[in-house]
């Protein structure tokens, strides 16, 4: 293994950060060193007040959206309900992502509870399948074959990953980029059926409890739009598809810059924990409707060095995390929203080129075993 320094240099074709070689684990502890500058300023207290506020503020949205499907007799303003209930779903989301990192409450069981009821009941996800889930890719961000967010059958993150497509799976790849949002849209639902599966395969902490929230949250929600609104069937259904289609939009839009388009580790890679959280995850821009619409997500690149911290105190964490970063030569991204789309397209339309190649490779066998790969053009130039 090479003993280089990890260097990061933008490629201009993909528009992304590329890590050029790898280095092993320093001998300075330096990430302990940039914890006790973080603890220092009280950065990893708790924010009772904050997240009353935000508990509060995002049940009193819930509760507008669900007013106004009973009281309002109107399918067209029901279609404008849809998308903002798809927003709250995406703001529950996110409180249900600060239980799970434990950022609300100091005791475990209080934070499982606020996780279970944000999940479980009110969305419909599995708290138990997410924690075991994202807590792997928190450990291994953007690492093949380990981190989950990056084993998704429908994408291909390298072109190994593409050209090991078939079928279906296949033309997916191929035309990635165009199929990247609307299979965005098609999160909620997903994550909706595994979480189900997850339960019916008995692999929760609480089977019986997930189980039992999940379903009052299908009785509830079917309920409400089926028999208590002035919706008709036909009226309901396509309610619900315009909510959950716009809920996974949302929410897979504020989780794809984070990583998407980053650089991607080996298995193994030798990389110690302050680099491997930094250069790959990528921060997009500060603002207050970015920090309220990303739900602190878009400070990635602090969350993911400390996932226990609120997200209230991310703003200023990042000043001491950048310029630390800054001072020992690492490279920090961050970038605006939009951009941070355009290296992902770029990025994805780049992995899956080689499916594209219209030139199809030839085997050459020798002794009845295929040992290598050449193109038609280069075989008939070496003739």
């Amino acid at each position: 293994m090479s003993n280089s320094p990890i260097t990061v240099t933008l490629d201009d074709n993909l528009e992304r950060p590329l890590v050029k070689s790898a280095t092993p684990l320093t001998k300075v502890n330096e990430y302990a060193e940039l914890k006790q500058l973080i603890k220092k300023k009280g950065l990893l207290e708790k924010q009772p007040r904050f997240y009353t506020y935000k508990i509060l503020s995002t049940v009193g949205l819930l509760a507008l959206s669900i007013a106004f499907l009973l009281l309002v007799n109107n399918f067209w303003l029901q279609l404008l309900n849809a998308a903002f209930l798809a927003f709250v779903f995406g703001q529950i989301g996110f409180l249900g992502h600060d239980g799970g990192h434990r950022q609300i409450f100091n005791k475990t069981w209080k934070n499982d509870i606020v996780t279970l009821l944000q999940g479980n009941f009110l969305v419909g996800m599995s708290y138990s399948w997410w924690n075991d889930k994202h807590n792997a890719h928190h450990s291994h961000p953007n690492e093949v074959d380990m981190d989950p967010d990056i084993a998704i059958p429908y994408i291909s993150f390298t072109k190994e990953q593409a050209l090991e497509k078939r079928n279906a799976f296949r033309f997916l790849a191929k035309y990635q980029v165009f199929f990247f949002f609307p299979l965005l849209a098609l999160v909620g639902i997903d994550l909706q059926r595994v979480s189900i599966a997850h339960l019916l395969k008995g692999k929760a902490r609480h089977t019986a409890a997930e189980a039992i929230f999940i379903v009052l949250h299908y009785v509830f929600y079917f309920g409400l739009v089926f028999f208590f609104s002035h919706l008709n069937l036909w009226q309901g259904i396509i309610f619900i598809l315009v909510n959950q289609m716009l809920f996974g939009l949302y929410l897979g839009s504020t989780f794809a810059p984070n990583h998407k388009g980053m650089p991607i580790l080996e298995k193994g890679s030798q990389v110690d924990f302050l680099r491997r959280q930094v250069l790959t995850a990528r921060n997009v821009t500060s603002s207050p409707f970015n920090d309220y619409m990303y739900g602190g997500l878009n400070y990635q690149i602090e969350h993911h060095l400390f996932p226990s911290m609120p997200r209230n105190n991310l703003k200023e964490a990042q000043q001491i995390i950048r310029a630390y970063c800054t001072s020992h030569s690492i490279s920090y991204y961050e970038t605006t929203s939009v951009q941070s789309f355009k290296e992902i397209l770029s990025y994805l339309h780049g992995v899956s080129a080689p499916l594209r190649d219209k030139t199809p490779p030839l085997k050459r066998v020798v002794g009845g075993n295929a040992i290598g790969t050449k193109s038609l053009k280069q075989s008939s130039s070496t003739k």
